[in-house]
C-alpha cells in the first residue's frame, strides 16, 4: 500500500501515561468524546474526564460483562454476567434502573438513537408529545421510611430527580438499547427501560440459497459475540460462533449441515419495524415506562406503610399483651375485653386491670404508645394524599391515553396494543383509587376509635390513682365498645395493606354487593368482585393486568424480527462430536474474545435511498476482524475488512450483490491487537510486535487506515450463502506496511482494550503494565487543548 510522502508522519503524541490499580478489560469514549468509562478486571467501573480527573468509581458487586453508552450520554448500560441490566446516572454514578432481561451472562450492548425525523401523511413533522403535565402536577416520588439514609430502603432519595429525568424521554430521541447474552438471547429496550422484543439466533431460520428457492433452511446454533444496530434502526448485525445445522422443512429433520461449518458468522436481522414504527413506539413506551415508574412508586408506598403501621401495632401489642398474663397470674377465668367493658360499665376493678393500668402501662406509658400509633396514623396519610393517590391517579390517566391509541388500529393494531388488554389495566387502575378512598376511610376511623380508647384509659388511671382528670379530652363509650370488640384484636389497616397467606376477602354487605352488580349492567366496568379484595391484593392485579397489557406489543414486536441473511467469515476448528452445544457455544464464544472484531456503519450518501420514509441504504456497514491462522492454511497474520453486507439482503433479490472485502497482510513480526473505528472510513489498529523473551518486552505500534480506499474486490454471492469465500482475497491481498500509514510506535507491548475518539483524535491504550497511554493526534492537537 503506497502512500504519498506527506502521509508518512507519526501523528500520535504521548498525552497521558498513568497507572491503573487493576487491569482495564473495557473502554468506551462517551458520545461527546470527553468522558472515558472502563472496567477492570476486578469489576469496577471507572468514569473518567478526558484530562484523567476520575469523577467516580463504582463497584456493581457482580461481574462486569459489557458496556456502553446512552446516545446522549447521560447514562451508562452495564450488563453483568447474571444478566441483569443496569442504568447508572454518569452524573454521580448512581443506580437508575436494573432490568432482569435475561438468564445469562450479558456479553454486547449496542445503544443507537433514531437521527432522522419522520414527516406524517401530509408532510408535516410527526412528533410525540406528553399531555400528562397539562392535567397533572410532576409526578409523585418514591417515599422514604422516616429516620432511614436515602438508599438504605432500596428507593431513591425524595429529593433526587435522576430516576424522573430517566423516564422522561418524551424529549428524547427515539432510540433502542440491544443486548445479547450467552445463551443467543437478543434483547430489545427502548430508551433502555422498556423491553420491547426479543429473539434467539439458534431459532432463526434463513434460505439456504441466494435466490431463496430451496425449501429447506438452516438454523443457526451458536453464541454471541458482538452486535450492532445501525443507525436508521432497519438492521440489526449479530457476529456470533457456533455450527449451523439443517432444517428440512416438511419432516423437520435436524442434522449437521456440514463438517466446515463451525465458525464465526455474521446475521442481518430486520428490525425496520422500529423504523417504521418509531412513533407509535415511542409514544407506547414513553407511557408504559412512566406508568413502570409510578407503579414502583405505589409498590414502595405500600412497603413503607405496612412496615410503619405494623411496626406501631407491634408497640400495641407488646405492652397490651402483658394483661393477658396478668389476668392468668390472678386466676381469673376471663378475656381482656371482658375486664374492659366490666371497668367501663362501672363495676369492680379486677386487680389484674388495677396492675396493668396503674403499674405495668401508667399514664406515661399510654401516652407513649398513643403517640406511636396515632403518629404512624398520620404518616400513612401523609402517603397516602402525597404519594400513593398522585401516582394512581396518573396511573389512571396513563393509561386512558394508551386506551385511545389502542382503539386506532390502523396505526398500532400492528405494534400489539391491543383495546381488551388496555381497556382491562385501565379497568383495574380505577379500581385501585377506589381502593385507595376505602383504605383512607377505614384509617380515619381507626384512629379516631384508638385515639378515643387511649382518651378513656388516661382517664380511668387517673380515677384509680385518685387524680383530678378533668383537663383530661372526652371520650365516647359507645366507640370504646365497639373498639373492644372490633379492634382490639383484629387489625382492618394491616388487612388492607398486606396479602395473608390464605386469600382474605373483604367483607361487604348483601345491600352493597347488588348495588355493584346493578352498576355493571349499566355498563362502565366488569369487575364485581373489587370491593373483596383489599388494597394490596388489587395492586397486585393491577401489576398483573399492565403485565398482559405490555406482553403483547413485546411479543408482536418479537415476532416480526427476522433474518435476512447470513454470512460466514472464517471457520474455527470443530470440537469434538462429544461436546454438547451449550459447551461448544461456551468454547467458542471464550476462544473469539481473543480475536479483535468491529462492526461500524458510516454514511454512504452514493447509496442512499430516494425515500424519505425508509432511511435505508443512507450507512453502510463495515466488518472488521483478524482471521484466525487456523482457519485457512493459506492466510495467515491477515485483517479482514468486509463492506456492503446490510444492503446485500435487498440487492440479491435483483440478481447482484453489493459485498465487498479486502485482505489485510499484517508484517510477520506483527500481530494484531484490537481495531477500532475513528471518525469516518476509517479503521484504527492496535499492533504487537512479536517477541519471546518476556511479556512485557517488546514494541507496540498503533496506526490509522482509511479503509475507504482499501483495494476491496466484489464477492460473489450467486450460489448457496453458507460458502466461506476468504480465500477468494487471497490472490489480492495487501500488504500492510507500517511506515505507510498513520503510526506511532509504542515501547512496549500493549493489550486490548482500545478506545477510540472520534471527535477528538483521542486514542486510549491500555498496556500490560497496568497503565493507561492516552495519545492524541497531531492534526486535532488544538480541538482537544481547547476542549480541555
Amino acid at each position: 500500500m503506497e502512500t504519498d510522502e506527506s502521509c508518512r508522519v507519526l501523528p500520535f503524541q504521548l498525552q497521558f501515561d498513568k497507572p491503573l490499580a487493576s487491569q482495564v478489560k473495557i473502554a468506551e469514549w462517551n458520545p461527546e468524546k470527553d468522558l472515558l468509562a472502563m472496567v477492570s478486571d476486578d469489576s469496577k467501573i471507572l468514569l473518567h474526564r478526558f484530562n484523567w480527573q476520575r469523577l467516580w468509581t463504582i463497584t456493581p458487586g457482580r461481574c462486569v460483562s459489557s458496556l456502553c453508552w446512552r446516545p446522549d450520554g447521560k447514562a451508562i448500560a452495564v450488563g453483568l454476567d447474571d444478566g441483569t441490566l443496569s442504568l447508572y446516572d454518569v452524573e454521580n454514578g448512581k443506580l437508575l434502573r436494573s432490568l432482569k432481561s435475561h438468564c445469562a451472562a450479558i456479553i454486547c450492548l449496542n445503544w443507537e438513537e433514531d437521527s432522522h425525523v419522520i414527516p406524517d401523511d401530509h408532510c408535516h413533522t410527526s412528533k410525540y408529545e406528553d399531555r400528562t403535565s397539562r392535567f397533572f402536577p410532576p409526578a409523585p416520588k418514591v417515599p422514604r421510611m422516616p429516620g432511614l439514609v436515602s438508599g438504605d430502603n432500596g428507593f431513591m432519595d425524595d429529593g433526587d430527580d435522576s430516576f424522573e429525568e430517566l423516564s422522561n424521554s418524551s424529549h428524547q430521541r427515539f432510540n433502542v438499547l440491544c443486548s445479547g447474552d450467552k445463551d443467543g438471547n437478543i434483547c430489545f429496550s427502548i430508551f433502555g427501560i422498556f423491553p420491547i422484543g426479543k429473539t434467539n439466533i439458534h431459532n432463526l431460520t434463513f434460505p439456504t440459497s441466494s435466490d431463496g428457492a430451496e425449501r429447506s433452511k438452516r438454523l443457526l446454533n451458536a453464541s454471541i459475540h458482538k452486535v450492532a444496530l445501525s443507525k436508521d434502526l432497519c438492521r440489526l448485525i449479530v457476529m456470533c460462533s457456533g455450527d449451523l445445522v439443517k432444517v428440512v422443512d416438511d419432516l423437520d429433520v435436524i442434522h449437521m449441515a456440514g463438517h466446515n461449518e463451525h465458525g464465526l458468522h455474521c446475521l442481518a436481522l430486520n428490525t425496520a419495524i422500529f423504523w417504521n414504527r418509531k412513533n407509535e413506539l415511542h409514544q407506547v413506551a414513553q407511557q408504559a415506562s412512566n406508568i413502570e415508574d409510578l407503579t414502583e412508586v405505589v409498590r414502595a408506598s405500600l412497603s413503607v406503610m405496612s412496615r410503619q403501621w405494623s411496626d406501631a401495632m407491634h408497640t400495641f401489642k407488646e405492652k397490651f399483651n402483658s394483661l393477658s398474663t396478668l389476668i392468668t397470674d390472678h386466676g381469673l377465668d376471663s378475656s381482656p375485653q371482658e375486664e374492659f367493658l366490666s371497668l367501663l360499665g362501672g363495676a369492680r376493678t379486677s386487680p389484674a386491670v388495677h396492675q396493668f393500668l396503674v403499674n405495668t402501662l401508667g399514664e406515661a406509658g399510654v401516652k407513649r404508645i398513643s403517640k406511636v400509633l396515632c403518629g404512624a396514623g398520620k404518616e400513612l396519610q401523609r402517603i397516602v394524599l402525597e404519594h400513593l393517590q398522585p401516582a394512581a391517579e396518573v396511573i389512571g390517566f396513563r393509561m386512558g391515553e394508551l386506551r385511545g391509541l389502542s382503539r386506532w388500529r390502523a396505526r398500532y393494531h400492528g405494534i400489539g396494543l391491543d383495546e381488551p388488554l388496555i381497556s382491562n389495566a385501565t379497568e383495574k387502575a380505577g379500581m385501585l383509587l377506589v381502593q385507595v378512598e376505602r383504605f383512607m376511610r377505614v384509617l380515619s376511623s381507626v384512629l379516631q376509635q384508638y385515639s378515643n380508647f387511649f382518651n378513656w384509659l388516661l382517664k380511668c388511671i387517673k380515677l384509680l390513682m385518685s387524680e383530678p382528670s378533668d383537663q383530661l379530652l372526652p371520650y365516647n363509650s359507645e366507640l370504646v365498645i365497639i373498639f373492644l370488640k372490633c379492634l382490639y384484636e383484629q387489625d382492618p389497616v394491616k388487612q388492607l395493606l398486606e396479602i395473608s397467606e390464605t386469600d382474605y376477602d373483604v367483607e361487604i354487605d348483601l345491600e352493597t354487593a347488588e348495588r355493584v352488580r346493578e352498576l355493571v349492567q349499566f355498563g362502565g366496568f366488569s369487575d364485581t368482585e373489587y370491593l373483596r379484595r383489599n388494597l394490596a391484593k388489587e395492586f397486585q392485579q393491577l401489576e398483573l393486568s399492565f403485565k398482559e397489557a405490555f406482553q403483547m406489543p413485546f411479543t408482536t414486536i418479537s415476532r416480526k424480527i427476522l433474518c435476512e441473511d447470513l454470512l460466514p467469515l472464517f471457520p474455527l476448528p470443530s470440537l469434538p462430536q462429544a461436546s454438547s452445544s451449550s459447551s461448544s457455544s461456551s468454547s467458542s464464544s471464550s476462544s473469539l474474545t481473543r480475536i479483535p472484531t468491529s462492526i461500524s456503519y458510516y454514511e454512504d450518501s452514493s447509496r442512499a435511498s430516494s425515500s424519505h420514509y425508509t432511511g435505508q441504504h443512507q450507512v453502510i456497514d463495515y466488518l472488521s476482524f483478524q482471521v484466525p491462522d487456523e482457519s485457512f492454511s493459506d492466510i495467515e497474520n491477515c485483517i479482514c475488512i468486509v463492506r456492503g453486507f446490510m444492503h446485500n439482503s435487498d440487492c440479491l433479490k435483483k440478481g447482484y450483490s453489493s459485498l465487498e472485502a479486502v485482505l489485510l497482510c499484517v508484517p510477520v513480526d506483527y500481530k494484531c491487537v484490537d481495531l477500532s473505528l475513528y471518525k469516518d472510513s476509517q479503521l484504527v489498529l492496535l499492533l504487537n510486535k512479536d517477541n519471546n523473551t518476556s511479556e512485557s518486552a517488546g514494541d507496540g505500534c498503533m496506526m490509522i487506515l482509511e479503509a475507504s480506499d482499501l483495494p476491496y474486490v466484489s464477492l460473489s454471492r450467486s450460489a448457496f450463502v453458507d460458502v466461506w469465500r476468504l480465500q477468494e482475497l487471497k490472490e489480492s491481498a495487501a500488504i500492510l506496511h507500517i511506515g505507510d500509514e498513520k503510526a506511532r510506535t509504542i515501547p512496549h507491548c500493549v493489550i486490548a482494550p482500545l478506545a477510540v475518539s472520534a471527535s477528538r483524535g483521542v486514542a486510549c491504550v491500555f498496556a500490560a503494565r497496568k497503565r493507561a497511554l492516552v495519545y492524541i493526534l497531531e492534526e486535532d492537537e488544538d480541538e482537544v487543548s481547547d476542549a480541555e
